[in-house]
């Protein structure tokens, strides 16, 4: 009895405590359910569910003629989830599938691909990569290979989409358009538009569905607005003359930096803004924007003086001044010119050959009374305030007042007056000069000319006007003829050009920032000018930056860059040329070299001049002038079995005849046949090698 007793008890508690467990789980459910299940439901689809963000696309940057300037490409991360896919379809797809990357990558054998892949596979490696920023192309490729087209849940094919942000043109214009990395301090126009590139950022709701895929749900997304496009100012050719052009200076006389700005005078357009600095290796590179720099201008800020000294009638160009021998004394400082022996002569003539003293003295004579009637001209010119330019970075200029605490009573007027104690930046400079060419106009500097969406315009920016006219005509006229006269007779002289007249004004400083003194030989040189003079189309700012003691002179290093710009672009936008081959040839003594006909008939089409009659002749035509100057077209057989003279011409059309008459050609150096190892006039002998110098 005790034991059927005891039996029995044991038998109540463990259903007591079975039913007491069920009570509590249920009661717990129920309090799950009611208190808490809000919580633990949104817990749950937070780990089933996210939101993902949907990336737009940034807007291209172009020049006004449609060339991309900046542009956004993709790229993609290729890998492979091996544990999503049957081992038998592996099997079956390997050697094709190794035979395909080989063929599209190149990297590796289909045999090392094959092993890569099988040994992947063993250890069921989930995201294994293929390749890194794989351009679009072989995405494409790739996404169709056997067992890749089958996708994500049976091929294991996984493309993890990114996007590069390129320059087409490399380091042309580079500060300028900039070039933008994400989180990162970028520059140019890519900084300054970022808002209107960069476009708006889309979302959707992507769900954890079977096998740990996530998938979207269907109708939440938020599309991403893609970015606008811009349309620049830039005119690439004219760019790429202006960086060519600065490169060359900077490169022959070895300078720290240089910059070069085309402006089109009536509207203030930006066609060309090129930045070079020298690098610890000696090469060139867009580095800085050195034309928002504010330096010490030296003396093409003369022309500014003598427009104050114009504008109040104190002076007229004509008029004499005493440039004293070329040395003048303000208090216990001196001014020097680099013309010695100047005496009386006419304040024309003195802007021409850059006195120092002249300017000095007359700023002096008139303004010493009262200072701020000269520094009030100054501001009148826009030199106390930013330009606006549409670029971040721009900094802003210095002039004095008299209320500046570094203001000389003695000293600080006549030091202004011939480009001293005031920073202004190279595109303050070629404001104010463009203003003199565009007859008193003075047109505000910009680089956008339209933002666009989908290829159409959805904002316009017209050209500004920042002062409707700077003086009088009287004065405007006089400091034309006074800026024409420095190249006609004056520092410039060495630019006058045949085709075009051009009117502007060198300069020369002495450096002293960023640690440099005045003392260590470091200047800068700059040439600012226009032209045609009679019509002017385009303002060009040259400013560079020498090392010590190196080549300085605005003559030497700024004067060249315009007048080389300068060629190009009256040779290409301005000209005009309607001369048939014979003038054109007798105007720019031009003589074509030995070619092809139908390669000459090419080039003359290009240069917009009638065919000669050669089409379909491939010997040698020479242009060749008669007594009269005047120039005609010759053929010059060929023979074949005869080594023809190809000294003078091409490479193309050397390896053309020389290969057409059976010869096996090598070539060394770059540039023109100038010598060549099979005599001109001899036998060719089958098979026979011939070697040809360029240079």
């Amino acid at each position: 009895m005790d034991v059927k007793r005891d039996i029995r008890f044991r038998v109540y508690l463990s259903f007591t405590g079975i039913v007491l467990l069920a009570v509590a789980i249920i009661v717990k459910a129920m309090m799950i359910q009611v208190s808490e299940g809000k919580t633990l439901r949104a817990q749950a689809e937070k780990a089933h569910t996210k939101k993902e963000t949907l990336l737009p696309e940034r807007g291209n940057i172009y020049s006004e003629d449609g060339t991309l300037l900046s542009s956004t490409i993709p790229q993609f991360d290729l890998r492979v989830d091996f544990k999503a896919i049957n081992k038998d379809t592996f099997k079956f797809y390997l050697d094709t599938l190794s035979q395909c990357m080989a063929k599209l990558f190149g990297e590796n054998s289909a045999d090392n691909y094959k092993r890569q892949l099988k040994g992947a596979f063993q250890n069921q490696e989930r995201y294994w990569l293929i390749k890194k920023n794989a351009p679009y192309y072989q995405y494409q490729a790739v996404r169709n290979f056997p067992l890749f087209s089958k996708g994500k849940n049976k091929g294991g094919f996984i493309a993890e989409p990114r996007s590069k942000r390129v320059n087409p043109y490399g380091m042309l214009a580079y500060r300028t358009i900039g070039l933008w990395r994400e989180n990162a301090d970028n520059i140019g126009l890519e900084k300054r538009y970022d808002s209107v590139l960069c476009g708006k950022e889309g979302t959707r709701i992507i769900r954890k569905v079977t096998g740990g895929t996530w998938m979207p749900i269907e109708g939440s997304e938020v599309d991403p607005v893609n970015g606008r496009d811009i349309v620049t100012t830039i005119d690439i050719n004219i760019q790429d003359a202006a960086e060519h052009a600065l490169l060359d200076v900077l490169t022959k006389n070895n300078c720290q930096y240089g910059t070069a700005i085309v402006m089109e005078v009536k509207t203030g357009k930006i066609r060309a803004l090129a930045n070079l600095g020298r690098q610890a290796d000696g090469s060139y590179w867009e580095d800085f924007n050195y034309a928002m720099i504010p330096t010490e201008p030296g003396s093409t800020f003369k022309l500014m003086s003598l427009y104050s000294l114009l504008e109040d009638g104190y002076v007229t160009i004509n008029d004499n001044v005493n440039a004293q021998g070329g040395v003048a004394v303000f208090g216990n400082q001196r001014v020097v010119d680099d013309h010695h022996g100047l005496g009386v002569i006419s304040i024309k003539k003195a802007f021409a050959l850059s006195s120092n003293v002249a300017f000095a003295k007359l700023v002096n004579q008139y303004y010493h009374n009262d200072p701020m009637k000269y520094i009030g001209h100054l501001q009148h010119l826009q030199l106390n305030k930013r330009t606006g330019i549409d670029l971040a970075g721009e900094r802003g200029p210095t002039i004095k007042t008299t209320k500046s605490r570094s203001w000389n009573k003695v000293t600080s007027l006549p030091w202004i007056g011939y480009g001293y104690e005031s920073l202004i930046t190279p595109l303050h400079t070629c404001m104010v000069y463009n203003a003199v060419a565009n007859n008193g106009k003075m047109m505000k500097p910009y680089l956008v000319s339209a933002i666009q969406e989908y290829g159409l315009p959805v904002q316009e920016f017209k050209p500004t006007v920042l002062v409707e006219s700077i003086g009088k005509p009287s004065t405007i006229r006089q400091m034309q003829q006074a800026m024409r006269a420095v190249v006609e007779e004056g520092t410039a002289k060495g630019i006058k050009s045949p085709y075009y007249t051009a009117a502007g004004k060198t300069g020369t400083a002495q450096v002293a920032d960023k640690g440099i003194t005045y003392t260590d030989g470091v200047r800068q040189g700059s040439f600012v000018g226009y032209f045609p003079y009679e019509n002017p189309q385009y303002t060009i700012t040259v400013v560079v930056r020498s090392t010590p003691h190196g080549a300085y002179y605005g003559a030497v290093v700024g004067a060249p860059v315009f007048k080389t710009i300068a060629d190009k672009l009256y040779a290409s936008h301005i000209g005009g040329w309607k001369a048939q081959a014979d003038s054109l040839a007798k105007q720019m003594k031009l003589v074509a070299k030995k070619s092809t006909g139908d390669h000459l008939n090419t080039a003359m089409a290009a240069l917009g001049f009638a065919a000669p009659a050669v089409t379909g002749w491939n010997g040698i035509v020479n242009l060749q002038p008669d007594s009269s100057g005047r120039y005609s077209l010759r053929k010059t057989a060929t023979v074949k079995e005869i080594v023809p003279d190809v000294s003078g011409m091409g490479l193309r059309d050397a390896l053309f005849l020389l290969e057409s008459s059976g010869l096996q050609v090598s070539t060394s150096g770059n540039g023109k046949v100038v010598s060549q190892s099979l005599p001109a006039g001899n036998r060719i002998v089958k098979g026979q090698k011939i070697h040809i110098q360029l240079g």
